[in-house]
Parts: C-alpha cells; structure tokens; sequence
C-alpha cells in the first residue's frame, strides 16, 4: 500500500510555515548520499544546523575569537558580551527567573551528572531512594547508579505500559517518605511518549520531593516553561536543537542551586585560592569550571533566536501533522509494528519488522539516501521491555515533509523485497 494518504499533501500544511524557505536554511539538505537526495530522518540523535548557526560560529572564529571572562582586551569582552547574551537568551527560552538559574554545560548528560554529584552527594544517604522510570536513557540511568554505589541509596524503576507510557500509579505507589530525588524524562529518545511531568512534578512535591526533568528530546519540538512546570531542574543539549554539539543547558532553582557545592573544580569557578582553602564564585559561575565552548555557547544562541523567528507553538503544529501523516503511512506497511503508540507523542517512530533486522533496514535505506537511526537508542531496558533487541527509528524534524516520508515507505518496501 502506497504511502501517499492524499494527492496534495503539501497543501495541508499549516498555514504561514514556509516549509520550503525552512528547509533552504539548512545546507546540508541540499547534498545528495549515494547519488539520492538527502532524507535526514535522524534529528533525535542530532539536528542539522541552519546557516545563521554556522555563519555565526564562523563570525566568532573570524573576528573575535578569545577566552571570556578574564580578559580586559577589546575581543575578550565581545566574546563575554556575547557569550552571556546567549545565556539570557536560554533564560527567557525556557522562562527560567534568573540568568543565575542557567549553568551552561556540554550537553544533557553532563547536567545529570553534575545534579547527581552535587545535589546528590549531598543530600542523598544510605538506604535513601531515587525514582527513574522504564524508558530512560542511559544518560538519565548510570548518574543515579553511580550514585546509589556511592552512597548506598536504592533505585526504583517505573514501568511503563505496553503503550509506551509510564504507570502513574506505580509512581505514586514508589513515592514515599524515603524519596529524595526523582529524575524523569520528558519525551522518550527511543519511543516518543510525551510523559506527564507537570502530573509528575505536582506528585512529588506534594511529598517534598525535588525533581529533575531530562528534556533533551522536548526542547527542539514543544515550548518549555521551567517555571510553570515548576520542575527543580530541567537538563538539554543543544545539538539536537539546532545549535553546536558540545553545548548544554542545566536549569536549577537558584535556592537549590546555591546550596549545592561545585563538581568540578578549576579556573572561573572560584573567587580566591590559597593553599588552605579555595572560596567559589557567584551562580552560575560555580558550576563552570574551565574554559567553556565559547564558540559553541553563541551558537546556541542562535539556534535559539532561529526557532523563535519560526516560532516553537508553529513547529510543533507542523510536527504533529508530519507525526500524524507518518504513522499512518508507516502503519500501512505490513509486517511493521511500530514500538510506541502512546497517546501523547512527538515526533519519534521507533519500529521492527518482521524477520529483517534493523541494522540491515537502515543499510538498505543508507543506500538510498535516508539516514534513520538503528540499534537500542541508548535505552537497553526498553528494548528488554518488549524483548526485541533493536529498533529502526525515524525522528522528525520541522524541516522534514510528507514527500519525505513517502520516500521512507517506499525504501521499506523495498527493503521488503529485498528479503522476500
């Protein structure tokens, strides 16, 4: 069955998203694998950049490349000013407080680790428990078992449904006075459920019991606000939103965060040194030791001013249609089932068929042009939730199209009669 739902599909577009003046943003879109047009169907595991990210990077490199924060010298402070620019620009993005709530890191796993040596260490004793759910991903795991092997603390698991979504009310049964900490993700990498975490935040609380959201899936596709969720902290990176690899954001309660003490220790993130005794700078200073990715961090900045020209409630009622057109065209494929059909999505489909393992599927579709991701997505406990050992997965993003996953369908049919 063909997966072409209608003659006319980009007119169903939502009204004024130029998909077309998008998608010229993005270079690489441009360039053809194995003599096909490019289908780039990988934006969970990162997204392309758009020009004003990659002339921007070029900007800094070109014109004022320097270190920032210690230097008197003409570059050194436009580097600063830009720099911290694109600080407030996280800020306002996720309509945190203050910039002091915002501590720029590498990515979405070094936010967790930080939350878990810091806060973690600190708080978080034998016997104390932490609570993660089924569909985590590895990087929201292994912190908070290295922590309960330091410490002596116990982690519990939430599970989730056959649906993909997580069971509340084992949640609220695991919730108890010996909860210190609870880490969960807002959009599964590997299945694209969209969790209840304001539901889940509220729960918590109601028990004193903080709670750390990994949003690195939600932030490129849905508008976060970090204070009407009223989460603790909220964890991203910024190469799966258009921005740099390298670059991430934690957001912290400034209270929690001022009473939690550094990680990692170095220059920037101290106010004296002696021998005897070191004292620490300012927030969000403290948490950032070392020379940052400088370059990196502006880029983000502008990945940020990108999608807000677009508009993140604009991208996400593109994303739903595409989301909607895409599994019903995937669903018309016999001998494919789709790994995740929770009521609440984003754009993510992860999917096996039938006696062709994902690997394969992916090499076949390489061939001609469509990047899709193979493999466990850094989520082993799903897979052994639904005793598979991999899946195929297509993850969208607002430059993709109809036409695009059309191509898709017509690749896995193909790799059908590869096998057949």
């Amino acid at each position: 069955m063909s997966a072409r739902l209608n003659a006319n599909t980009e007119s169903e577009y939502p009204t004024g998203f130029d998909i077309e003046k998008i998608r010229s943003d993005f270079p690489v879109l441009s360039r053809k694998v194995n003599g096909k047009p490019l289908v780039y169907l990988d934006n969970g595991a990162t997204s392309q950049k758009p020009l004003a990210v990659i002339e921007t990077l070029d900007k800094y490199y070109r014109e004022y490349n320097s270190n920032i924060h210690r230097g008197v010298h003409t570059l050194s402070e436009e580097a600063t000013t830009e720099y911290e620019a694109a600080r407030k620009k996280i800020k306002n993005f996720i309509n945190a407080n203050s910039t002091q709530e915002i501590v720029l890191t590498s990515g979405t796993t070094d936010a967790i680790n930080l939350v878990a040596q810091s806060y973690g260490r600190t708080n978080i004793k034998v016997d104390d428990e932490i609570i993660i759910t089924e569909m985590e991903h590895h990087s929201n795991i292994v912190p908070w078992q290295l922590l309960c092997e330091q410490t002596g603390a116990k982690l519990n698991v939430v599970p989730i449904n056959d649906a993909g979504e997580i069971i509340v009310e084992e949640f609220e049964r695991l919730l108890n006075e010996k909860t210190k900490i609870v880490a969960i993700v807002h959009i599964s990498n590997a299945l694209g459920t969209i969790n209840p975490i304001k539901e889940i935040i509220d729960l918590a609380h109601a028990k004193n019991v903080p709670v750390l959201i990994d949003g690195a899936q939600a932030v490129p596709h849905y508008k976060v606000d970090v204070q009407a969720l009223d989460c603790d902290f909220y964890c991203f990176s910024g190469h799966k939103l258009f921005g740099p690899t390298g670059t991430g954001v934690l957001f912290g309660k400034q209270s929690l965060l001022e009473a939690m003490p550094p990680w990692k220790g170095g220059g920037d993130m101290i106010r004296t040194v002696r021998f005897d005794k070191s004292t620490y700078n300012d927030l969000p200073y403290k948490f950032e030791a070392g020379t940052p990715h400088i370059a990196g961090v502006i880029g983000l900045g502008a990945a940020i001013d990108y999608v807000s020209s677009i508009g993140m409630d604009a991208i996400s009622a593109y994303e739903a249609d595409l989301l909607d057109y895409a599994t019903k065209a995937l669903s018309s494929i016999d001998d494919l089932r789709l790994i995740g059909i929770a009521k609440n999505k984003a754009s993510i489909l992860s999917f096996v068929m039938e006696k062709i393992h994902p690997h394969d599927l992916g090499t076949i579709l390489d061939q001609n042009g469509i990047a899709i991701r193979t493999g466990h997505h850094c989520a082993m406990p799903v897979m052994e939730r639904y005793k598979i050992p991999a899946t195929a997965r297509a993850s969208l993003a607002l430059y993709n199209t109809k036409q695009e996953i059309d191509l898709l369908v017509d690749g896995l049919n193909n790799v059908k009669k590869v096998f057949a």
